[in-house]
């Protein structure tokens, strides 16, 4: 079968799948690197990975949208929508002012596995901060990130973790 014979009910679908697909690949290598090297370790690498990835995704997702770098909080707000997990979790994004935007995953995928297992949360704050980080850098270098709770922090019952952004106009 070929794409183009898919309808869009096929094609959504199929998206989430590679999405789901992409997800589990990510989570068998941490395991395995976990495994074979312990938790520090498998975070210390994990990171690394993001600290590129983060990167490539952005700029994947900039040029399919066909935007420039530069374009401030609006095309960062746009560019999160576009990652690969946003088709499988749950996401927010609130405009608090014209400086500040939250995002928060509301239903991660691997935090809501892990609640259904009985295991606690999984501690991503390191991995996310230079993966939120670089994604928001490689849209608008002006934009500074910072972490409003992600495990293992406390976080309310509806949200696993929340990020702000901001820009400063004057910022170079």
């Amino acid at each position: 079968m070929n794409l183009e014979d898919l309808t869009r009910k096929q094609l959504e679908s199929l998206v989430e799948d590679f999405a789901k697909r992409w997800l589990a690949h990510d989570g068998l290598w941490f395991l395995q690197v976990e495994k074979s090297y312990g938790m520090e370790e498998a975070i210390r690498l994990d990171a690394e990975a993001w600290e590129q990835f983060t990167v490539v995704e952005a700029k994947r997702i900039m040029d399919f949208l066909n935007m420039e770098p530069g374009g401030g909080l609006p095309a960062l707000n746009k560019a999160l929508q576009y990652r690969l997990y946003s088709v499988i979790n749950r996401q927010e994004i609130i405009e608090k002012d014209e400086s500040t935007l939250i995002f928060r995953m509301n239903d991660c995928r691997v935090q809501s596995a892990r609640k259904r297992k009985k295991l606690p949360d999984f501690p991503c704050r390191p991995v996310g901060l230079v993966e939120y980080t670089g994604f928001a850098r490689t849209i608008d270098s002006r934009i500074k990130t910072r972490c409003l709770y992600c495990p293992p922090d406390q976080h309310p019952e509806d949200s696993y973790c929340a990020w702000e952004f901001t820009l400063n106009d004057e910022q170079a």
